[in-house]
């Protein structure tokens, strides 16, 4: 069976307040940085996942997060899968350019 390697990305839906995106936000313009117009935080979660097929795997994910890893009241979330073969390929391919 594949495994794939897998980031779940929650974020809180944007009808949300963000305090600490707004302490970000604040911290960066006495930083200096006024360019800076808008600030979200989330998180990260990387898995590894073997299963079937990709669909499988996404189900399981989803899932999995729906279930314990987001909120769905207040947090939407994303799903990326990159097959851990095609990691490994990359990463034999970088050592060979450096």
């Amino acid at each position: 069976m594949p495994t794939y390697q897998a980031q779940v990305f929650v974020t809180l839906r944007p009808s949300v307040l963000d305090p600490a995106g707004t302490a970000v936000k604040s911290a960066l313009e006495h930083m200096g940085h006024d360019n800076i117009s808008q600030v979200r935080i989330g998180k990260l979660i990387e898995l590894s996942v073997t299963a079937l097929d990709e669909g499988s795997a996404r189900s399981q994910l989803n899932s999995i997060t729906d279930q314990l890893l987001a909120n769905p009241v207040i947090e939407n979330y994303e799903i990326r899968l990159i097959p851990v073969e095609e990691l490994v390929v990359g990463t034999e391919q970088l050592r060979r350019e450096i």
